[in-house]
Protein backbone atom coordinates (compact mmCIF):
# COMPACT_ATOMS: atom_id res chain seq x y z
CA UNK A 1 0.00 0.00 0.00
CA UNK A 2 1.45 3.34 -1.07
CA UNK A 3 1.41 5.78 1.81
CA UNK A 4 0.22 9.35 1.17
CA UNK A 5 2.86 12.07 1.37
CA UNK A 6 2.65 15.07 3.67
CA UNK A 7 1.60 17.12 0.65
CA UNK A 8 -1.20 14.62 -0.06
CA UNK A 9 -2.38 14.75 3.55
CA UNK A 10 -2.27 18.55 3.53
CA UNK A 11 -4.40 18.67 0.38
CA UNK A 12 -6.92 16.18 1.79
CA UNK A 13 -7.15 18.08 5.09
CA UNK A 14 -7.80 21.35 3.23
CA UNK A 15 -10.63 19.80 1.19
CA UNK A 16 -12.11 18.06 4.24
CA UNK A 17 -11.93 21.18 6.40
CA UNK A 18 -13.70 23.43 3.91
CA UNK A 19 -15.92 20.76 2.34
CA UNK A 20 -15.00 22.25 -1.01
CA UNK A 21 -12.35 21.57 -3.66
CA UNK A 22 -12.74 25.13 -4.94
CA UNK A 23 -12.21 26.76 -1.54
CA UNK A 24 -9.31 24.44 -0.71
CA UNK A 25 -7.67 25.31 -4.04
CA UNK A 26 -8.02 29.02 -3.35
CA UNK A 27 -6.40 28.72 0.07
CA UNK A 28 -3.59 26.29 -0.81
CA UNK A 29 -2.70 27.57 -4.28
CA UNK A 30 -3.10 24.04 -5.67
CA UNK A 31 -5.49 23.55 -8.58
CA UNK A 32 -8.86 21.86 -8.07
CA UNK A 33 -7.97 19.11 -10.52
CA UNK A 34 -4.73 18.36 -8.65
CA UNK A 35 -6.57 18.16 -5.32
CA UNK A 36 -9.17 15.88 -6.88
CA UNK A 37 -6.44 13.56 -8.20
CA UNK A 38 -4.78 13.59 -4.76
CA UNK A 39 -7.96 12.47 -3.00
CA UNK A 40 -8.80 9.86 -5.64
CA UNK A 41 -5.25 8.50 -5.45
CA UNK A 42 -5.39 8.32 -1.66
CA UNK A 43 -8.71 6.47 -1.77
CA UNK A 44 -7.33 4.01 -4.33
CA UNK A 45 -4.10 3.37 -2.44
CA UNK A 46 -5.74 3.14 0.98
CA UNK A 47 -8.64 1.05 -0.29
CA UNK A 48 -11.34 3.13 1.40
CA UNK A 49 -13.60 6.00 0.42
CA UNK A 50 -12.68 9.19 2.28
CA UNK A 51 -15.23 11.65 0.89
CA UNK A 52 -18.86 11.42 -0.18
CA UNK A 53 -19.08 13.68 -3.25
CA UNK A 54 -22.14 14.97 -5.06
CA UNK A 55 -22.54 17.85 -7.49
CA UNK A 56 -23.65 20.05 -4.58
CA UNK A 57 -21.80 18.92 -1.47
CA UNK A 58 -18.85 17.10 0.05
CA UNK A 59 -18.94 15.20 3.33
CA UNK A 60 -16.56 12.93 5.19
CA UNK A 61 -17.08 9.19 5.40
CA UNK A 62 -16.39 7.49 8.71
CA UNK A 63 -12.91 6.54 7.48
CA UNK A 64 -12.40 10.06 6.15
CA UNK A 65 -13.35 11.61 9.48
CA UNK A 66 -10.88 9.33 11.29
CA UNK A 67 -8.07 10.22 8.87
CA UNK A 68 -8.95 13.93 9.01
CA UNK A 69 -8.61 14.03 12.80
CA UNK A 70 -5.32 12.16 12.84
CA UNK A 71 -3.86 13.97 9.82
CA UNK A 72 -4.77 17.36 11.28
CA UNK A 73 -2.91 16.51 14.49
CA UNK A 74 0.06 15.12 12.55
CA UNK A 75 0.37 18.20 10.34
CA UNK A 76 0.05 20.47 13.36
CA UNK A 77 2.87 18.60 15.13
CA UNK A 78 4.96 18.78 11.96
CA UNK A 79 4.43 22.53 11.65
CA UNK A 80 5.23 23.05 15.32
CA UNK A 81 8.46 21.07 14.96
CA UNK A 82 9.54 23.27 12.07
CA UNK A 83 8.45 26.37 13.98
CA UNK A 84 10.60 25.30 16.92
CA UNK A 85 13.61 25.07 14.61
CA UNK A 86 12.78 28.48 13.18
CA UNK A 87 12.50 29.87 16.71
CA UNK A 88 15.96 28.51 17.53
CA UNK A 89 17.33 30.38 14.53
CA UNK A 90 15.33 33.52 15.37
CA UNK A 91 13.64 33.37 11.96
CA UNK A 92 10.24 35.06 11.77
CA UNK A 93 8.62 33.88 8.57
CA UNK A 94 5.90 31.77 7.00
CA UNK A 95 2.16 32.42 6.89
CA UNK A 96 0.22 33.83 9.83
CA UNK A 97 -3.55 33.25 9.57
CA UNK A 98 -5.85 35.38 11.73
CA UNK A 99 -9.65 35.33 11.79
CA UNK A 100 -11.38 38.60 12.73
CA UNK A 101 -14.35 40.83 12.04
CA UNK A 102 -14.10 43.42 9.29
CA UNK A 103 -14.21 46.17 11.92
CA UNK A 104 -11.21 44.63 13.67
CA UNK A 105 -9.42 44.27 10.32
CA UNK A 106 -9.95 47.98 9.66
CA UNK A 107 -8.37 48.74 13.03
CA UNK A 108 -5.38 46.47 12.37
CA UNK A 109 -4.75 47.91 8.91
CA UNK A 110 -4.40 51.40 10.39
CA UNK A 111 -1.39 50.63 12.56
CA UNK A 112 -0.43 47.08 13.55
CA UNK A 113 -0.34 45.49 10.10
CA UNK A 114 1.90 48.10 8.40
CA UNK A 115 4.31 48.06 11.34
CA UNK A 116 4.38 44.25 11.49
CA UNK A 117 4.99 43.74 7.76
CA UNK A 118 7.66 46.43 7.72
CA UNK A 119 9.64 44.73 10.49
CA UNK A 120 8.99 41.15 9.31
CA UNK A 121 9.22 41.09 5.50
CA UNK A 122 9.38 37.27 5.34
CA UNK A 123 5.89 36.85 6.79
CA UNK A 124 2.74 36.39 4.71
CA UNK A 125 -0.18 37.72 6.78
CA UNK A 126 -3.56 36.20 5.92
CA UNK A 127 -6.42 38.16 7.53
CA UNK A 128 -9.78 36.43 7.05
CA UNK A 129 -12.83 38.52 7.97
CA UNK A 130 -15.87 36.69 9.24
CA UNK A 131 -18.75 37.97 11.34
CA UNK A 132 -19.34 34.50 12.77
CA UNK A 133 -17.40 33.24 15.77
CA UNK A 134 -15.53 30.29 14.26
CA UNK A 135 -13.49 27.54 15.89
CA UNK A 136 -10.04 28.88 15.03
CA UNK A 137 -8.32 25.56 15.74
CA UNK A 138 -10.63 23.48 13.54
CA UNK A 139 -10.54 26.13 10.80
CA UNK A 140 -6.75 26.23 10.74
CA UNK A 141 -6.14 29.73 12.12
CA UNK A 142 -3.21 30.73 14.30
CA UNK A 143 -5.30 33.28 16.20
CA UNK A 144 -8.59 35.15 16.25
CA UNK A 145 -9.64 38.68 17.15
CA UNK A 146 -12.98 39.47 18.79
CA UNK A 147 -14.45 41.67 21.51
CA UNK A 148 -13.33 40.43 24.92
CA UNK A 149 -16.78 39.19 25.92
CA UNK A 150 -16.89 36.96 22.82
CA UNK A 151 -13.54 35.21 23.32
CA UNK A 152 -13.95 31.51 24.26
CA UNK A 153 -13.00 30.88 27.88
CA UNK A 154 -10.38 28.24 27.07
CA UNK A 155 -8.31 30.70 25.00
CA UNK A 156 -5.45 33.00 26.00
CA UNK A 157 -6.57 36.59 25.30
CA UNK A 158 -4.32 39.60 24.67
CA UNK A 159 -6.28 42.90 24.96
CA UNK A 160 -5.37 45.77 22.67
CA UNK A 161 -6.82 49.03 21.46
CA UNK A 162 -8.51 50.03 24.71
CA UNK A 163 -12.24 49.99 25.46
CA UNK A 164 -14.95 50.33 22.82
CA UNK A 165 -18.22 52.22 23.05
CA UNK A 166 -21.49 51.57 21.22
CA UNK A 167 -23.59 54.70 20.74
CA UNK A 168 -27.07 55.63 19.55
CA UNK A 169 -27.05 58.21 16.75
CA UNK A 170 -29.60 59.94 14.52
CA UNK A 171 -29.61 62.80 12.04
CA UNK A 172 -30.62 66.32 13.13
CA UNK A 173 -33.57 66.22 10.69
CA UNK A 174 -34.86 62.93 12.09
CA UNK A 175 -34.70 64.22 15.66
CA UNK A 176 -36.37 67.50 14.67
CA UNK A 177 -39.31 65.58 13.21
CA UNK A 178 -39.63 62.75 15.74
CA UNK A 179 -38.13 64.11 18.96
CA UNK A 180 -35.14 62.99 21.01
CA UNK A 181 -35.38 59.87 23.20
CA UNK A 182 -34.46 60.62 26.80
CA UNK A 183 -34.39 57.07 28.20
CA UNK A 184 -33.92 53.72 26.42
CA UNK A 185 -37.63 52.80 26.65
CA UNK A 186 -38.41 55.85 24.47
CA UNK A 187 -36.86 53.94 21.56
CA UNK A 188 -39.99 51.79 21.39
CA UNK A 189 -41.74 54.83 19.87
CA UNK A 190 -39.05 55.54 17.28
CA UNK A 191 -37.91 54.20 13.93
CA UNK A 192 -34.75 52.25 14.71
CA UNK A 193 -32.25 50.75 12.28
CA UNK A 194 -31.87 47.21 13.48
CA UNK A 195 -28.72 45.10 13.23
CA UNK A 196 -28.84 41.50 12.03
CA UNK A 197 -25.98 39.43 13.43
CA UNK A 198 -24.11 36.79 11.37
CA UNK A 199 -26.04 34.12 13.29
CA UNK A 200 -29.26 35.51 11.82
CA UNK A 201 -30.50 36.93 15.11
CA UNK A 202 -31.39 40.60 15.44
CA UNK A 203 -29.14 42.38 17.94
CA UNK A 204 -30.85 43.80 21.02
CA UNK A 205 -29.51 47.17 22.16
CA UNK A 206 -27.75 47.19 25.54
CA UNK A 207 -27.68 50.29 27.73
CA UNK A 208 -26.38 50.96 31.24
CA UNK A 209 -26.40 53.94 33.59
CA UNK A 210 -25.31 53.99 37.23
CA UNK A 211 -25.70 50.22 37.47
CA UNK A 212 -29.16 50.22 35.87
CA UNK A 213 -29.29 48.09 32.73
CA UNK A 214 -31.75 48.15 29.86
CA UNK A 215 -31.87 45.68 26.98
CA UNK A 216 -34.20 46.83 24.20
CA UNK A 217 -35.50 44.81 21.26
CA UNK A 218 -36.03 47.92 19.19
CA UNK A 219 -38.71 48.31 16.52
CA UNK A 220 -37.83 49.33 12.98
CA UNK A 221 -38.68 48.83 9.34
CA UNK A 222 -35.02 48.61 8.24
CA UNK A 223 -32.57 45.87 9.25
CA UNK A 224 -28.93 45.89 8.11
CA UNK A 225 -25.92 43.69 8.77
CA UNK A 226 -23.02 46.15 8.89
CA UNK A 227 -22.27 49.16 11.15
CA UNK A 228 -21.09 51.27 8.22
CA UNK A 229 -24.41 50.78 6.41
CA UNK A 230 -26.34 51.50 9.60
CA UNK A 231 -24.39 54.73 10.09
CA UNK A 232 -25.11 55.85 6.54
CA UNK A 233 -28.79 54.99 6.91
CA UNK A 234 -29.01 57.10 10.07
CA UNK A 235 -27.26 60.00 8.35
CA UNK A 236 -29.89 59.74 5.60
CA UNK A 237 -32.71 60.37 8.12
CA UNK A 238 -33.92 56.74 8.19
CA UNK A 239 -33.94 56.37 11.95
CA UNK A 240 -31.76 55.81 15.02
CA UNK A 241 -28.77 53.48 14.77
CA UNK A 242 -26.73 51.78 17.49
CA UNK A 243 -23.15 51.42 16.26
CA UNK A 244 -19.52 51.45 17.42
CA UNK A 245 -18.39 55.02 18.12
CA UNK A 246 -15.56 54.60 15.60
CA UNK A 247 -18.06 53.88 12.82
CA UNK A 248 -19.94 57.15 13.40
CA UNK A 249 -17.03 59.42 14.35
CA UNK A 250 -16.60 61.19 11.00
CA UNK A 251 -20.35 61.69 10.51
CA UNK A 252 -20.70 63.18 14.01
CA UNK A 253 -17.76 65.52 13.35
CA UNK A 254 -19.39 66.67 10.10
CA UNK A 255 -22.69 67.38 11.88
CA UNK A 256 -24.56 64.68 9.94
CA UNK A 257 -25.32 62.73 13.11
CA UNK A 258 -26.08 63.59 16.71
CA UNK A 259 -25.47 61.42 19.75
CA UNK A 260 -28.57 60.44 21.73
CA UNK A 261 -28.83 58.68 25.09
CA UNK A 262 -25.14 59.52 25.61
CA UNK A 263 -25.23 58.90 29.37
CA UNK A 264 -26.68 55.42 28.74
CA UNK A 265 -23.78 54.34 26.47
CA UNK A 266 -20.72 53.48 28.61
CA UNK A 267 -17.47 52.01 27.32
CA UNK A 268 -17.00 48.24 27.39
CA UNK A 269 -13.99 45.88 27.11
CA UNK A 270 -12.50 46.13 23.64
CA UNK A 271 -10.72 43.85 21.20
CA UNK A 272 -8.53 40.89 22.08
CA UNK A 273 -6.26 38.69 20.06
CA UNK A 274 -6.72 35.12 21.27
CA UNK A 275 -5.15 31.72 20.65
CA UNK A 276 -5.21 28.23 22.22
CA UNK A 277 -2.96 27.90 25.23
CA UNK A 278 -2.21 24.21 24.67
CA UNK A 279 -0.34 24.78 21.41
CA UNK A 280 3.20 25.92 20.73
CA UNK A 281 3.14 29.67 20.09
CA UNK A 282 4.95 30.25 16.83
CA UNK A 283 7.62 32.92 16.58
CA UNK A 284 5.51 34.64 13.93
CA UNK A 285 2.50 34.90 16.24
CA UNK A 286 4.67 36.07 19.13
CA UNK A 287 6.08 38.79 16.88
CA UNK A 288 2.57 39.91 15.92
CA UNK A 289 1.54 40.02 19.58
CA UNK A 290 4.56 42.19 20.36
CA UNK A 291 3.57 44.54 17.54
CA UNK A 292 0.03 44.78 18.92
CA UNK A 293 1.37 45.65 22.36
CA UNK A 294 3.56 48.40 20.87
CA UNK A 295 1.10 50.04 18.46
CA UNK A 296 -2.28 48.49 19.26
CA UNK A 297 -3.29 51.30 21.59
CA UNK A 298 -2.62 54.06 19.08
Amino acid sequence: MARPSLADLSGFVAVARHRSFRRAAELTGVSRSTLSHVVIGMERNLGVRLLNRTTRSISLTEAGAELFGRATALLRDYDEALDALADAGMIVGGTLRINCTDTAADRLLQSAVPAFLQHHPHVALDLVTDGRLVDIVAAGFDAGIRLRDSVPQDMIAIPFGGDVRFIAVASPDYLARHGTPMVPDDLMHHRCIRHRLPSGKVHRWDFEKHGQEAVIDVPGALTLDHPRLMTEAAANDLGIAFVPATAARSRIAAGDLLLVLADWCPAMPGLCLYYPGHRHVRATLRAFIETLKQVGND
